[in-house]
Order: C-alpha cells, then sequence, then structure tokens
C-alpha cells in the first residue's frame, strides 16, 4: 500500500485503524467522522477534516487516497461501503497490524481490521469489513463470513464457521466445528460447544441461550 489512506470514522475503530497504519508507516490523510463534535479536532496528530459526505475529500479516494471505513455503527458502515463501491467503484483497503500474524495460506477478503497480535493460521477464509481485535485466533481451516466482530483475545478454533454479522466477545472461545449463526451474539468469555442459532444471544461456560 502507497497511497495515504482516509479513515472514515474517528471514535474508538477509527483510532484503532490509525494505530494500525502507522504500525506499517502509511500515511493517515485525515479522518471523516458525522460528529460535529469531533470535526475540526485532532486524534493522535492526524485532522478530523469534516463529515462522511464531503465530497472534497471523497472524490480523493481511488485517486489520490486509500479508504478504510471505521465506523462503529454496522448499519451506517454497511451504507458507507455501498456509497464507495457504488459511487467511486472502490472498496476499502485491509488494516492489518504489523505486529499480528497472518499466514501466507491464509484467504482475506476486503476491509478488515486485523489487531496487534492476532493470529490468522494456514487455511483461514476472512471474508469482508470485520473486525478482529488484537491477541484473538482464527485457527487452521475457519471460516469467518462479512461484517464479523471478534473481540480480543478471543478464539476461534479449526473448521469453525462464523457467519456474516455474529458477535464475538472478548476471551470467548468457539471449539472446533461449531457453527455461529447469522447476526448471533457470543458473551466475553464464554465456551461454545454447540452451534448457536442466527441472532440467538449465548452466554457462559459453557454456553447456553440468554432469554
Amino acid at each position: 500500500m502507497q497511497n495515504p489512506v482516509i479513515i472514515l470514522g474517528a471514535q474508538k475503530l477509527g483510532t484503532a485503524a490509525l494505530d494500525i497504519f502507522n504500525s506499517n508507516n502509511v500515511v493517515v490523510y485525515c479522518f471523516l467522522d458525522d460528529s460535529k463534535d469531533l470535526q475540526q479536532q485532532e486524534l493522535n496528530n492526524v485532522s478530523v477534516m469534516s463529515s462522511t459526505e464531503d465530497n472534497d475529500f471523497l472524490k480523493l479516494i481511488g485517486k489520490k487516497c486509500d479508504v478504510f471505513v471505521a465506523v462503529e455503527d454496522s448499519a451506517a458502515r454497511k451504507g458507507l461501503i455501498k456509497m464507495l463501491k457504488g459511487e467511486y467503484k472502490v472498496v476499502p483497503v485491509n488494516a492489518i497490524h504489523k505486529f499480528s500474524a497472518v499466514s501466507e495460506f491464509a484467504w482475506l477478503g476486503h476491509g478488515n481490521m486485523i489487531g496487534a497480535g492476532a493470529v490468522l493460521n494456514n487455511n483461514a477464509k476472512i471474508g469482508n469489513y470485520n473486525v478482529i481485535e488484537s491477541r484473538a485466533l482464527v485457527d487452521t481451516k475457519a471460516e469467518i463470513g462479512d461484517n464479523v466482530q471478534i473481540g480480543a483475545g478471543a478464539i476461534i478454533n479449526s473448521e469453525v464457521i462464523v457467519e456474516d454479522g455474529a458477535f464475538i466477545g472478548t476471551g470467548a472461545v468457539i471449539v472446533s466445528g461449531v457453527k455461529i449463526g447469522k447476526n448471533a451474539r457470543v458473551g466475553a468469555g464464554s465456551v461454545v460447544v454447540a452451534n448457536v442459532p442466527a441472532k440467538a444471544t449465548v452466554f457462559g461456560n459453557p454456553a447456553a441461550p440468554v432469554k
């Protein structure tokens, strides 16, 4: 990656993305964020220049700058990605921390955030626009869909399938072969030993449904 990056979103995910790009000596041109309280502020020496709808900055994407979407709200993030693909014919780049370990035999899509100390082992498959936080492990032949969030220190064991939109909490363990359904949620520290249906929330050791 040679071009400077514009980060859409200047809150928790945005500053985490900045740290990742800094670790790789990639210049971040600016943040864009819809919060007026953040606009014209400086975060870790990078300015929040305007909103995510400012065409003066958006028109640089794909020409002079790359882009990374780090908006917290899932629906807003999806909307921005759709806009970038539709109007500007670009997809967000990956943000992969220098101190992560990504196997050359792992497969990654676009727009993923891989935190410091995270491990993606051989033949792991990572879709698009996922957040894999610090020291999380995605083991051999595990499959992660799109728009998934995996918390710090979570362990996704071999041949696990995590479908689109799922949330895996900090320190959770998903045992080998388990399937986590679309938009399901796994609480922090849980140990999941059985499949989790779509949209379900589970918690505990062993994890059980939360009603």
